[in-house]
């Protein structure tokens, strides 16, 4: 199979830092700042009350599932009204916690190898999740961020490949989508008809039969060096 990989695509959560600890942090950020601002909110709905809240409010909006964020704030808005606190703190609870969302740890690789890539194709992000890249300082290195919230469904839909692809002015079979996930970002790309790069960090083995990723590397220092032995002029067939 010939690969002709003129941009690439990156998911972000899990595949440029990990998103178990900022998921515990968000919790205790947000129980914290209810605790000062909300008292009866933080007592009704400690860490784990908080977390049984979202997972309701998740489920009762299949509709809004491509848009965290705005999950996020129902669930605030709804954990102030069922404590007697004031609806209004919902906004600033939610820059409390988003501001947190935005302090991220990254795999050691990932600035290194992001530096690498950028320098020799375009990168975007496409993402389920609603991370800034703005805010985290990451996008310099981005054409742009394409996220679940802005386009209007979520990976593995196709329609937010392709409309990466368009704004890559790209044919799909152009453009490597890279992500951790075997489902939402290797099935999802090859369906969408883009070429897919399963970042498996956890040496985890490959279980799936109806499809199977193009590349797979551990780690994106890996993935930096594929393309450094695969310029444009010469990229090859992989086995």
């Amino acid at each position: 199979m010939n690969l002709s990989i003129r941009a690439i695509t990156f998911d972000l959560d899990d595949t440029l830092w990990p998103f178990a600890p900022i998921s515990e942090r968000l919790e205790q950020v947000l129980h914290d700042w209810m605790r000062e601002h909300s008292p009866y909110t933080a007592e009704r709905f400690p860490i784990a009350a908080m977390r049984a809240l979202r997972d309701r409010v998740h489920i009762e909006n299949p509709h809004l599932h491509h848009d965290l964020s705005r999950l996020r704030r129902i669930t605030l808005e709804r954990a102030l009204y069922e404590s007697g606190g004031d609806p209004a703190l919902a906004e600033p609870a939610f820059e409390a916690f988003y501001a947190a969302r935005s302090q991220v740890e990254y795999y050691p690789d990932t600035i290194v190898a992001l530096r690498r890539i950028s320098a020799k194709r375009p990168i975007a992000a496409v993402s389920n999740g609603n991370a800034d890249l703005a805010r985290i300082g990451l996008a310099s290195l981005f054409a742009f961020q394409l996220g679940a919230r802005e386009h209007g469904a979520s990976k593995p839909e196709p329609s937010i490949f392709h409309a990466a692809c368009a704004r890559l002015d790209l044919p799909c079979a152009q453009v490597l989508h890279v992500g951790d996930h075997p489902e939402m970002d290797v099935a999802g790309a090859v369906r969408a008809g883009l070429r897919s790069c399963w970042l498996n960090r956890e040496a985890q083995d490959w279980e799936r039969s109806d499809v199977h990723p193009d590349l797979t590397f551990p780690h994106l220092i890996a993935l930096a060096d594929w393309l450094d032995a695969h310029p444009l002029s010469q990229e090859s067939d992989i086995s």
